[in-house]
């Protein structure tokens, strides 16, 4: 059993007397220096066979002297093959104790040194990556749970490197666990994916910093060399966080789109012989990628004959409907022609309060659900996000635009308000030309 072991260690080894006999020599030190076991065992020493004469007294003494020191030595030796190449070898020396303490010989475990600096290196590699690196490190173990987490990856994932370990990944990722555990499967199962993946991720953490995040992620499939047949086991997730980068790139994109829209919309409205048609045109070109209804509510003329555009006195504001995008299928702004009976709309209603403000105002539905929230306030079903914004020309008010979103877009933010009072200024401008043409 003890020469079975002997010949299937992964290293080779040779053992010597306390006179120097070679009393041991295992088969990964014939396939490193090509000396059969039958002709290396038994020797004197290894000068003249396994080490040159000009290396011998150093190389032996450095082995023997492994019988008076305590614990392991470790030395680079050069051996000579069979066919007389010299070999760089490292080696790991120690004395063999017989019953009563005295030592009777020695052994040495030794391989090539690029092949011992080549693991030593990959070593090196791995504790640096956990430790060190700049990338956030997660290695996931073949039932997708992490099983090693560098210190960056655990400031990602704002928890201990200790407190992730085992954890399955939906526990730790609300949004995107399930996109990122299909990546690691067919890592797994086929081997890395070609080139980078943004992954965009939502911390289960209430408490999170920054719960939606972009994640720039490689994916590494790890396999023992020890078997036959390589085993996966398990995933290396590096990631580095690229959301401030990301958020600018489609911001800026963002950007260049209404940017276009704009002047796709002031174009398209210098052909229309009426202004109210010319205002409809720029309220379809704002809807594209922006919201899913809009209305156009105009101020009724007052009481006195004064002109409707005027600033009141403070009474509540008394709203027509203009424009209305089709509140069922999508297509053009309703007829540019105004109603006669004004909107029911309630006090305290959004767009009661922008014209009263002179400013913008968001709106969005409760915690507590939509029912009934969008039919109190006039708005189309199923509409759970409002911004209106006051139509303002030469320093009156004519009225109000007001812009909704289903649960399918986010609430509207001040980037949102910025574009749509864009938007607002040139259909006030159109409806204030549409009054003064009509008299």
């Amino acid at each position: 059993m003890l020469a079975a072991l002997l010949d299937g260690m992964d290293t080779a080894l040779l053992a010597l007397a306390a006179d120097g006999t070679v009393t041991h020599w295992n088969h990964e030190a014939e396939q490193l220096l090509g000396w059969p076991a039958a002709e290396a065992v038994g020797r004197r020493g290894l000068t003249g066979w396994a080490v040159r004469g000009e290396d011998a007294g150093a190389t032996e003494s450095a082995l023997l002297a492994a019988l008076r020191a305590p614990g392991r030595q470790v030395n680079d030796y050069a051996l000579l093959t069979k066919d007389g190449r010299r070999v760089l070898v490292r080696g790991q020396t120690c004395a063999v104790r017989d019953a009563d303490g005295r030592a009777a010989g020695v052994y040495c475990v030794f391989t090539a040194v690029h092949a011992q600096i080549g693991l030593e290196r990959s070593l090196a590699l791995s504790e640096a990556l956990c430790d060190d690196a700049p990338w956030g490190v997660l290695l996931v173990d073949a039932d997708l749970r992490p099983a090693v987490v560098n210190t960056p990856a655990a400031r990602a994932l704002e928890s201990g490197r200790d407190a992730l370990l085992g954890r399955p990944l939906g526990e730790l990722l609300d949004q995107g666990a399930e996109e990122l555990e299909a990546v690691l499967q067919h890592v797994l199962a086929e081997g890395e994916p070609p080139g980078l993946s943004d992954l965009w991720v939502t911390l289960r953490a209430p408490d999170a910093e920054r719960p939606r995040r972009c994640w720039r992620s490689g994916f590494v499939r790890l396999a023992s060399p020890l078997s036959e047949e390589p085993a996966p086991l398990g995933v290396a997730w590096l990631f580095q966080d690229v959301t401030d980068a990301k958020q600018a790139e489609q911001d800026g994109a963002l950007l260049r789109f209404r940017t276009q829209q704009l002047h796709r919309a002031s174009r398209a409205a210098a052909d229309c012989p009426d202004p109210r048609e010319a205002a409809a045109v720029h309220l379809d070109y704002a809807l594209a990628g922006f919201a899913d209804h809009a209305l156009v509510d105009l101020v009724a003329p007052a009481r006195g004959g004064d002109d409707a555009g005027a600033d009141g006195d403070g009474a509540p504001a008394r709203l027509r409907r203009a424009l209305a995008s089709p509140a069922g299928s999508p297509g053009p702004c309703a007829s540019p022609q105004p109603s006669a009976v004004p909107v029911a709309y309630a006090a305290g209603h959004p767009a009661l309060q922008a014209y009263a403000r002179g400013g913008s105002v968001r709106a969005s539905v409760g915690p507590s659900g939509d029912d009934g929230w969008a039919a109190a306030r006039r708005w189309p079903d199923g509409t759970v996000h409002a911004l209106c914004v006051v139509l303002r020309s030469r320093a009156r008010t004519l009225g109000v635009a007001t812009f909704l979103r289903t649960p399918a877009r986010r609430p509207f933010d001040r980037a949102d308000a910025a574009y749509a009072e864009e938007v607002a200024v040139r259909i006030a401008a159109a409806l204030d030309l549409a009054s003064s043409a009509g008299g």
